[in-house]
């Protein structure tokens, strides 16, 4: 079994560059479907995720080669199947992001119930509405689901609730879907801007992208192209609560600290020592205060980063109100933090009130999903003794090369097989 071994306490100092945006990186290889030409893929973070999504892909007949270290080239003109193979769905929650390209394309497409991290119920209603309005038939046979269109039509979609990969999946659709696609409550991240900017460069007609109300004018087909990865938006706001938790100096490089904004001002409002540049941020030793926060949908405050901020709480001063909005049993880890010396008081499954400052201890961990994953690879950097982590496949998911990054600013981790 492979796990972390980490021995808390120690101080970091150096630079650590933020990877591509794992949340970009699995809605743009499948854009590369809806493309008649090879695309060419940058800055793409090496981690499990995208290696299922890759040997998914391939099982349909895309053609996908490793150039080098973060370098993709997508070839979509063998593509010989539309029926997604089960078992490889069922690893990966981000494989809905093949439907709507597909049925775009091939108008046609069967795969079973996405697997992924089990954090609440995350249904696929919305994305087979959606679908349904351009003019999608739908069948259910036990798990499994076939969505069929001879050709998609455009149609005014309005979102009953917010949600990135169902703004994604249907923007995807309708590029190639005839006449005009309205989608009004769409999410707003900075990766449905990127994805907009590169299908619009292929000869997609989409604006609106970055506000609630999306128009894509559809067209006949796309080119193919090149893109480069955004920087993650969620691993720059871990490094700088990493930097900030372990009181060191630390340089976040490659970033974009205007992706993290919210996180920033409620940093700022914990008294954190920041230096904020154009592509990084420099954290200081700092002596912070309890803070409140409620996750929100892009520009609110990331569900992604509520388990690294609430692990930063217990090392504050005061109380500190934790309201995650977004999924239903996201704070359950909580019960892990309480295990190693925090004082989390669960008020319901979407609050928790953190009363810190509190001295964290090396305990054996498992890791329940992967931001509470990485959130527990603070707490252990932070605590006293010995630490170990099992389950480390969740954080290998999302965070590309992770040990070896560390290791470079100093922490004490190692991954073993035991």
């Amino acid at each position: 079994m492979e796990k972390y071994i980490i021995i808390g306490g120690k101080k970091l100092n150096g630079e650590i560059s933020v990877a591509g945006a794992k949340n970009m990186a699995l809605k743009v290889f499948p854009a590369a479907i809806l493309c008649q030409e090879p695309c060419l893929l940058k800055n793409v973070p090496e981690i499990e995720d995208i290696e299922r999504l890759i040997e998914l892909m391939q099982d349909i007949g895309v053609k996908i080669t490793h150039n080098c270290r973060g370098e993709y080239f997508v070839s979509t003109k063998e593509i010989n199947k539309t029926q997604l193979k089960p078992d490889l769905v069922k690893r990966l929650r981000s494989s809905i992001m093949l439907a709507g390209p597909m049925l775009a394309r091939f108008g046609e497409v069967t795969l079973t119930h996405p697997g992924g991290c089990i954090i609440g119920q995350r249904p696929i209603d919305l994305f087979i509405e959606g679908f349904q309005k351009l003019g999608a038939e739908f069948n259910e046979n036990g798990d499994t689901y076939t969505l069929h269109a001879k050709k998609l039509k455009g149609a005014e979609i309005i979102l009953p609730r917010v949600s990135v990969t169902v703004t994604e999946n249907l923007m995807m659709a309708a590029t190639l879907a005839q006449g005009i696609t309205i989608i009004k409550n769409a999410a707003m991240e900075p990766e449905i801007i990127a994805l907009a900017n590169f299908l619009n460069e292929q000869g997609a007609k989409i604006s609106g992208a970055g506000t609630p109300e999306i128009r894509i004018e559809g067209v006949k087909e796309l080119k193919g192209g090149e893109i480069t990865i955004i920087p993650d938006r969620i691993e720059s706001g871990t490094f700088t609560i990493l930097g900030l938790i372990t009181n060191s100096q630390l340089k976040i490089t490659n970033c974009e600290p205007k992706h993290i904004e919210n996180l920033l001002y409620s940093l700022n409002k914990a008294g954190a020592k920041l230096e904020i540049g154009n592509d990084y941020i420099i954290t200081y030793p700092s002596q912070l205060k309890g803070t409140n926060i409620v996750t929100h949908e892009y520009p609110g405050f990331p569900t992604d980063l509520q388990a690294p901020f609430t692990v930063l709480m217990t090392q504050a001063q005061g109380l500190s109100l934790i309201h995650e909005t977004i999924f239903e049993g996201r704070l359950f880890y909580t019960d892990i933090l309480n295990q190693l010396g925090a004082n989390i008081i669960m008020c319901d499954p979407h609050r928790v009130v953190v009363n810190g400052p509190t001295k964290l201890y090396g305990k054996k961990l498992v890791s329940p999903d992967l931001r509470a994953g990485m959130a527990l690879i603070l707490a252990a950097m932070i605590a006293q003794g010995t630490s170990s982590i099992e389950n480390i496949y969740q954080i290998n998911r999302g965070y590309e090369n992770i040990v070896a990054r560390l290791q470079q600013i100093g922490a004490d981790i190692k991954q073993i097989n035991d």
